[in-house]
């Protein structure tokens, strides 16, 4: 664990903007001191955790501003430091004067995510908690919510330490037998050792399960409305939207670029893209336009193709590679359907009278098979940087288990393996200490006496 910072750091930890309050954090060694020089002493006679009116004042005395003052003292705060927050009005200029006072007194302006990282210095969260945080922050549905809560509980953080600590005396037992032979260790038979490291296994494999639940929940399912010109693309973007974002016209090659917007169904974000109208052209910026859709179709999760339900059905035409679920969207159905359509599997729409989007939003979240019942019991939803930690713990505990299994081979070829499984899952929480493989071997083998 890195050394905890000597400098005291200030910053504005509520919106950029005009409010009815604003937040400043002042967190560090001298936090109190500091706080103490803008606001006549305040910080250090106030109770810890007891609001106080109090004012800021310049160095002339003037004030500056009057609000509400609170103090935290080590270690009983959110980074683990002295800490001092001050509630304001929230107008930017009297937020940014107070800012100014505290930074003038000696405090230095906080990096982006500096409180945190503070805090994870302390002890105060681990790294799956501090993305938490910013899960939480940027969530757009309950689903999301959810799980960056859990996230913020150490969920996460839990699992893999725990299957961390079961590895690490997986190792510890195997390591001491091969480098002190002479100590009369017991080791483990073969067989019970690969029944713990496939135990761990299938935890791992059980977390990485939920990677693309991870990218829908902070990204959105990516969702691309694709189709001939002219069939309603862009007013099917506009009723799901509930307003008019996109332009709507009769005439045909209007979209000409995507347009992407995010919409909440029934708990799971839908980034929405609509696209230019497939067809032949000459104009070279509408070809570009459709160049466009082909790459977006080649990237979606969900793809909804849009048809006029009043004209003949077009020839099937040859879609893109893709790995999405697709649905087919039948649009203008109170214009009457053409009877090549009758026999055809498909949601029957009107962006006119917006019938049909009830059986559209239900057909969507079916498809999709994506609901709170697929958390179970924990809301877990992995990011990109624990799928890859987990990946190669994964990778590196089957190289094991084989080796494990293969009585020729060498058990140290194991350990290696092992080794970099644990690395690997300690990066997950931030716990990378390569004194603790020392510190089981001592405290359950007794060697070194």
């Amino acid at each position: 664990m890195a050394a905890a910072p000597s400098t005291t750091i200030a910053a504005i930890a509520s919106p950029i903007g005009v409010g009815a309050i604003s937040l400043i954090r002042i967190s560090g060694p001298h936090a109190i001191q500091i706080a103490d020089m803008a606001t006549n002493g305040a910080a250090s006679t106030t109770i810890p955790r007891l609001a106080r009116r109090c004012k800021t004042t310049d160095r002339d005395g003037s004030v500056i501003d009057d609000g509400i003052l609170t103090t935290f003292i080590a270690p009983n705060s959110f980074t683990g430091e002295d800490t001092v927050e001050f509630s304001g009005h929230g107008g930017i200029l009297v937020t940014r004067e107070t800012l100014a006072r505290f930074l003038e007194c000696g405090a230095i302006h906080a990096a982006p995510g500096e409180f945190s990282q503070r805090a994870f210095i302390n002890g105060k969260l681990d790294l799956t908690q501090a993305e938490g945080i910013m899960d939480l922050i940027s969530a757009q549905t309950r689903l999301a919510i959810r799980a960056a809560h859990s996230q913020l509980e150490g969920t996460l953080g839990k699992r893999t330490t725990a299957a961390r600590d079961e590895l690490l005396d997986i190792l510890a037992n195997l390591e001491a037998w091969i480098d002190f032979p002479d100590e009369d260790i017991d080791p483990e038979s073969s067989a019970e050792l690969r029944t713990r490291v496939q135990s761990i296994l299938i935890t791992i494999s059980s977390l990485l399960a939920t990677a693309d639940q991870g990218r829908v929940l902070r990204e959105g399912v990516r969702t691309v409305i694709f189709g001939e010109p002219n069939v309603g693309k862009s007013s099917l973007l506009n009723q799901l939207l509930g307003f008019d974002r996109a332009i709507v016209s009769a005439i045909a090659g209007t979209t000409r670029d995507t347009i992407e917007e995010i919409i909440n169904l029934n708990g799971i974000p839908l980034r929405l893209v609509d696209t230019a109208g497939v067809r032949q052209s000459d104009d070279i910026v509408e070809a570009k336009g459709i160049q466009r859709t082909v790459r977006q179709i080649e990237t979606a999760d969900l793809l909804l193709e849009i048809a006029d339900a009043s004209q003949p059905r077009p020839e099937e035409g040859v879609l893109p590679s893709h790995h999405a679920t697709h649905l087919l969207v039948l649009n203008k159905s109170d214009l009457g359907e053409h009877r090549s359509w009758r026999e055809i599997d498909a949601i029957r729409i009107s962006c006119l009278n917006t019938s049909g989007f009830d059986q559209l939003s239900a057909k969507i979240h079916s498809a999709l098979r994506f609901a709170e019942a697929d958390f179970g019991e924990h809301a877990i939803a992995i990011n990109a940087r624990h799928q890859a930690s987990l990946g190669l713990a994964h990778t590196n505990l089957t190289a094991a288990l084989d080796l494990l299994t293969d009585e020729h081979s060498d058990p140290e070829l194991a350990a290696i393996d092992l080794r970099e499984a644990l690395d690997a899952l300690g990066e997950i929480p931030g716990k990378v200490d390569t004194e603790d493989l020392l510190g089981v071997i001592f405290s359950k083998f007794c060697i070194g006496k």
